[in-house]
């Protein structure tokens, strides 16, 4: 099985990287993350006063421990999809989630977030919850 990592779990990583490493290790060559969420990662990065320490970590930390899966044509199709699936059902899901999670379906990956709650509407998404106690 190969995992699609949620931004907050790649921020969990970069803060407390004991908390995960075991994950990191038992899943070495199968972990991915996509553009979006690479996107959200230097965004947060760029937030702070000095994003300098956390752009580091993040290509020096993260990046040589997952694939990066690109937000392509066939994710864009796949957001259509599911956005033309939930809107008349009155589902709301966030852009950046929505593509998430169409990156995780359209790579017949599995999803790993803190934010289940966030995603579990999706219709085909297979959630994981590596901080769940």
């Amino acid at each position: 099985m190969s995992f699609l990592l949620d931004t907050d779990i790649c921020s969990v990583h970069l803060r407390r990287p004991s908390g995960l490493t075991h994950r990191f290790i038992q899943y070495a060559g199968r972990l991915h993350i996509s553009t979006v969420v690479l996107g959200e990662l230097y965004a947060w990065a760029y937030f702070r006063h000095n994003p300098t320490r956390l752009l580091t970590m993040i290509e020096e930390e993260l990046l040589p421990d997952v694939h990066v899966l690109p937000y392509d044509d066939r994710c864009a199709w796949e957001f259509g999809r599911l956005r033309g699936i939930l809107r008349p059902r009155g589902v709301s899901v966030s852009t950046a989630d929505l593509m998430i999670a169409a990156v995780a379906l359209v790579h017949d990956l599995t999803l790993v977030t803190h934010n289940t709650s966030d995603f579990q509407s999706i219709p085909g998404v297979r959630l994981r919850d590596w901080l769940a106690p």
